[in-house]
């Protein structure tokens, strides 16, 4: 009995250093920390502006342009779409997200480690982040604050620097300066919202059949939600355009023709 309380109190000691330490390393102050916000900034633009602008040119897109940001949880990936106008969008820069906890599926309560899908907007601009940089997502939107756990559904999710994190997006401190100073550009010219898409995963072809197929059984409330997330997903990949999302009394997202 002894030995299983030992392994019992080593194995939540583990759990709880898991989901410590990424804040408890980021309060170790490095030389870009120890900056003001606005020397922050100053410095993503001498270390970094030129690159994402050179992206900007390799897409053929005017920099800022109105941006869009596309959260892959399955594929780990981060993706900055931009455009001049009404034209369609045009796929800018990837980044790699370095850390992920949580399970496919969306996030329906504080503390659950999940990272959330649905549509949202970037709602913060954080210069002085323990993470470096950080952009804050509206987690709880319309959907989630029908669906998620009325008095604690949780919240801060952000996309940030460095390269851990529990329920948000750490893509390293040269991604976050990128596309941080991407979205404060397209804002300070007049991009009123910016829109951050999050999915489970790429949602069409035989790769997302084969992703879905062991939930439908297992988790069919969660294919539901899924098949409400899917035509905004489709809608973009079609048209490289976006689409109005509503929301119904149900919180099932709806695609406005």
């Amino acid at each position: 009995m002894d030995k299983l309380r030992i392994a019992i109190a080593l194995i939540l000691l583990g759990f709880l250093v898991w989901r410590v330490w990424p804040h408890i390393r980021a309060r170790i102050p490095d030389d870009f920390q120890k900056l003001s916000g606005s020397q922050r900034v100053q410095r993503a633009r001498v270390t970094h502006e030129a690159a994402i602008r050179e992206k900007y040119r390799a897409a053929g897109v005017t920099y800022p342009g109105e941006v869009f940001v596309r959260w892959l949880k399955h594929e780990a990936a981060l993706e900055l779409w931009a455009r001049n106008g009404s034209q369609p969008f045009r796929f800018v820069a990837s980044w790699p997200i370095l850390a992920s906890s949580g399970k496919p599926g969306p996030k329906r309560r504080e503390g659950d480690s999940q990272v959330p899908e649905g549509f949202y907007e970037i709602d913060r601009f954080n210069p002085q982040s323990l993470f470096h940089l950080s952009l804050g997502v509206s987690y709880p939107n319309a959907s989630d604050r029908v669906l998620s756990d009325p008095k604690h559904p949780g919240g801060d999710i952000f996309i940030h620097g460095k390269d851990g994190s529990v329920g948000c997006a750490p893509i390293g401190d040269d991604g976050i300066e990128e596309l941080y100073l991407a979205a404060l550009d397209a804002r300070t010219a007049g991009q009123a919202r910016i829109q951050v898409h999050i999915f489970p995963a790429r949602m069409t072809g035989p790769e997302w059949d084969a992703f879905v197929a062991p939930y439908r059984n297992d988790r069919p409330e969660v294919v539901r939600f899924w098949e409400s997330l899917r035509p905004g997903y489709e809608a973009f990949e079609h048209a490289r355009q976006l689409a109005e999302v509503k929301v119904d009394a149900e919180g099932r997202y709806h695609i406005v023709p």
